[in-house]
């Protein structure tokens, strides 16, 4: 976390949380959804404009952990700004050498593989699960093929309850009217 988020933090330590205004879609992609977008749906039918600026983006990043109920935030100075997770919390680039780094760019070492009932590719590390880039499925095959990463059937639905994470800690929320 950062140092600056880390003293708004203790100067400003009873500032109301944020629900349903981030999302993180299934290619790592970062969301803001202002109202109208809200009321149009859930995240997965109405993302709202995909942030673009690159060092908001590594901010985002780099203040972005879970709290002790698996909901994921962005720590956004004294404000947590809960995330709405299209399909985990992590998504995983796998670069040709089969080594494998999340969204935010930190390397990780997978120790297992998931494919879920709609064929989605899923790896678990120390971090959390993350599902594999669409543009980096083919790659994840080949690993798979050279037995490298042994894929377990699951359910996409019991995926959040078995690795302890919330995709939409607003859903959770009392609706706030417009």
């Amino acid at each position: 976390m950062d140092d600056i988020v880390k003293q708004a933090l203790a100067k400003w330590p009873n500032v109301p949380h944020c629900y349903g205004w981030l999302g993180l879609d299934a290619r790592g992609n970062w969301f803001m959804r202002d109202d109208g977008t809200q009321a149009m749906g859930p995240f997965a039918q109405a993302k709202g404009s995909q942030l673009r600026h690159d060092k908001l983006i590594d901010f985002i990043q780099r203040n972005y952990e879970h709290d002790e109920r698996g909901q994921w935030f962005f720590q956004n100075g004294p404000q947590r700004v809960y995330v709405e997770l299209e399909a985990a919390p992590w998504i995983w680039r796998v670069a040709e050498d089969f080594s494998v780094t999340s969204h935010s760019g930190r390397p990780v070492e997978p120790t297992a593989c998931l494919l879920d009932d709609a064929g989605k590719l899923y790896l678990v590390a120390d971090i959390g699960l993350g599902l594999v880039h669409t543009q980096d499925v083919g790659l994840a095959a080949e690993a798979i093929e050279q037995g490298r990463w042994v894929p377990e059937n699951v359910r996409a639905e019991d995926l959040p309850a078995r690795f302890g994470h919330v995709l939409s800690p607003a859903a959770g929320q009392p609706a706030h009217p417009l």
